[in-house]
This record gives structure tokens, sequence and C-alpha cells, in this order.
């Protein structure tokens, strides 16, 4: 099977630009933090709060979101999601209070719920499934761009206007992309559009009976919870209290690593490929690169002198090894139910990126004490400790846990 370049484009353009917003919109806390601080007058735990309840909205939609692509198809679905996305950035922009801030994110995570699910499932309908791995790659790739113009350029902006007029922005761009979403990708039969809805869910019951879903489910759950809670929100703080740098300089830093992220999805997608074709699954590749996250992970619990850029570029390039077992389980189930697959995981993703992300904020608070302002060393690596036990736990599981025989005909053998 080949695909016309003309319609790679038009099925990748839109999507890769969902998906760019879905993380800027995820990333930019880290960034604005200080002034949501100083405006509303949030502490570390109420921070962690607001900015994870973008999980905890985006996760409580996976699973009708995996009915609904294998049902409606990823462009209607994406394209009118997003008009919720456009709609929490606007209330985000006008909120006063930390309420109004909560719900205006809300819906921003809600609305940008389709945004990786919606273009994974795109991929299976037009592309050939030896080239999952690297389309994925590059779609994280364009969501790792957006992580990028959440840091430098965010804080440029601030120099212009305030963070209500950065969400007022993104607002506008929002209605525009969902808009190239509904507009500009085609449109294709699916085998899945004449199931019935009782067949459907039934197949949400198939995933989550799945012993292959369930060996791979626990580490790449943590592991992908762990890099979306601290690049999200956490790393920017650490660079700030820890690495000791100025606000400018934690920009950079974290452009930096957004950058690494952006090579992350692209060289490890590609080489998944490319040792698929030698006999190494990417189910090995994807295990491979989470475990040497790990040890990224524990050598920032030094913090050695001298080697926090390197880490740090480490943590964004090693981070993105979860992604690639998203494609890993796709192509040990039928496409019809890659919809459900993929959700079914990223339900497991998100909640537990929420409890993460709340978790740190709560342990970092208790740590600081009274001064909210003043955040040290002991809070963070006590949170960051128990991440990386939970990560540790997954792959002892993953490891030791019988070998399965993984077939695309029946997924629950």
């Amino acid at each position: 099977m080949t695909v016309k370049p003309q319609l790679l484009l038009r099925v990748f353009i839109p999507f890769a630009a969902g998906y760019f917003l879905s993380y800027l919109y995820r990333a930019v806390n880290a960034v604005i933090a200080p002034n949501l601080i100083a405006d509303v007058g949030v502490g570390p735990s109420a921070l962690g709060m607001l900015t994870a309840i973008y999980f905890i909205s985006f996760a409580s939609f996976q699973l009708p979101l995996g009915v609904l692509l294998d049902r409606f198809g990823p462009r209607r679905v994406e394209g009118v999601l997003l008009l919720f996305a456009a709609l929490g950035a606007f209330l985000f922009a006008r909120a006063e209070s930390l309420t109004s801030l909560v719900i205006g994110r809300a819906f921003i995570g809600f609305g940008v719920s389709a945004c990786l699910m919606a273009a994974f499932k795109a991929y299976t309908i037009w592309i050939p499934r030896e080239k999952w791995p690297m389309i994925n790659g590059l779609q994280m790739a364009a969501g790792g761009l957006g992580a990028l113009a959440a840091t430098s350029p965010v804080e440029a902006a601030l120099r212009f206007t305030d963070w209500r007029g950065v969400f007022l922005c993104l607002s506008l761009i929002t209605l525009f992309i969902a808009g190239c979403v509904f507009f500009v990708v085609p449109e294709k039969a699916r085998e899945s559009s004449h199931e019935s809805l009782h067949n459907q869910l039934r197949g949400i019951r198939e995933v989550f009976t799945s012993r292959v879903f369930w060996r791979t489910a626990p580490l790449t759950t943590i592991s992908q919870a762990t890099f979306m809670a601290i690049q999200g929100l956490w790393a920017g703080p650490w660079l700030t209290h820890i690495g000791g740098l100025s606000r400018p300089d934690v920009a950079k830093t974290l452009f930096a690593v957004a950058l690494a992220m952006v090579a992350g999805f692209i060289i490890l997608g590609s080489m998944a490929e490319r040792l698929s074709k030698r006999g190494v699954s990417v189910a090995t590749t994807a295990v491979t690169g989470m475990t040497i996250f790990m040890v990224v992970q524990l050598l920032l619990l030094f913090h050695p002198p001298g080697f926090t850029m390197i880490l740090w570029l480490a943590f964004g390039f090693f981070g993105t090894s979860g992604v690639i077992a998203y494609s890993a389980l796709s192509q040990t189930f039928p496409v019809h139910l890659s919809g459900r697959v993929t959700t079914a995981l990223n339900l497991l993703v998100f909640v537990a990126a929420f409890c993460c992300q709340w978790a740190i904020g709560v342990i970092i608070g208790f740590w600081a004490g009274e001064d909210s302002s003043v955040l040290n060393a002991a809070g963070f690596n006590a949170a960051f400790s128990l991440l990386l036990l939970l990560e540790l736990a997954g792959l002892f599981y993953y490891t030791y846990s019988p070998r399965i025989k993984k077939t695309c005909q029946d997924p629950r053998q």
C-alpha cells in the first residue's frame, strides 16, 4: 500500500496542528506559573491541581472517544471537540478566581482530548501498518513543537501582553485549526461504521480483558504520566529552586528540553520502525527507552554539578519512549479496535498524569511549609523518588509477567 504525498499531507498536517495546540496547552503553565501565583495567589498544591485538571478532563472522555472515533471517524470527532478547547481558552483568559481557571482548563482538556488519538486512528486508516511507528513519532514531534512554543516564545509574548492575552490568541488559533481538521481531512468508509453500539462497547471489554494490554499498560502508564507531569509543570520550578536558574534561563532550558523531546519522538519512532525490520519488536524498543528514562531520573535525584542541562535534555529525549508502546499495542489488535486500544491506554496515562502532577505539588508543598514561594530539594526528591519506584514496579511486572503470544485474531489469548 502506497500513499500519495498530497493525501498524506491532507491527513497529517491538520492532525499535527491539533496536537501542537494540545501540547502547548498542556505545557504552558510551566512558564506562566509565576504570573498565575501573583495574579490569583495559588500555592504549589493548588497550582498542581489547576494544571492537572487538564489531564483528568482529558482522561474522562477517553473511553467514549474510542467508540466515537471507531464509529464516526477522526475528522468529525476532533473537528467538533476543538471548539470546546477554544471555549475553554476564552474562559481561562477571562477567569478571576481559581474556580473559574479550573473550569476553563477543564474545557481545554476535554476539547483537545481527541488530538492524539484521532490522529492515531486516522493513520491506521490511511497509512500502511509498517509505517505506524514513524508517522506516530512525527505526530508526537508536532506535539513537541507545541511544547517548544510553550517555553521561550510564550515568555517573549508576555513582554507584549499578559497571560490572558496569550490565551485569547490561543482561543482564536484553536478555532482556525478546528476548521482545518473538519474541512481539509478526507473522509473514508470505515469498517466499524456498520458495527452496532453493543458490539463497539464489547470491543472496549475485549481491550480491557486482554492480557497483552495489561502486560504493557502499567509500565507505559506510569512512565508517560511521570514524563507529562514533570515536563508539563514541575520542571520549571525544579530549575528555579534546585537548579538556581533565572526566569529567562528557565524558559531557555525548557525550550531545549522540548527540542530534545521533538528529537526523541522522531528518532526513536524511526528507530523502532527500522529495528522491527531486523527482528527487534517495537515493544522491546519502547521498554528499552523507558528503562533508560528511569536511569536519567535516578541521576536527577543526585543533581550532579555541571550536568543539569545534559540530564534534562536526556529527560526530554528518552521520556518520549513510552509513546512507542501505543504502536506496539495497536499492532497486536485488529484495525477496527485501534481507536479503542489507544484510548484505553490513554485513559490510564492521563488519569495517572493527573494524580502524579497533583501529588508532586502536595508533596513539595508539605516540605515547603508555610512559605510556598520557597521550594526545597527534599520535596522534589521525595516526589520524584516515589514516581521512580512506581516505574520500577511497572518494569518488574512487564519483565516477569507470563510471556504471551500476541495475535491479532484474538487479543484475549
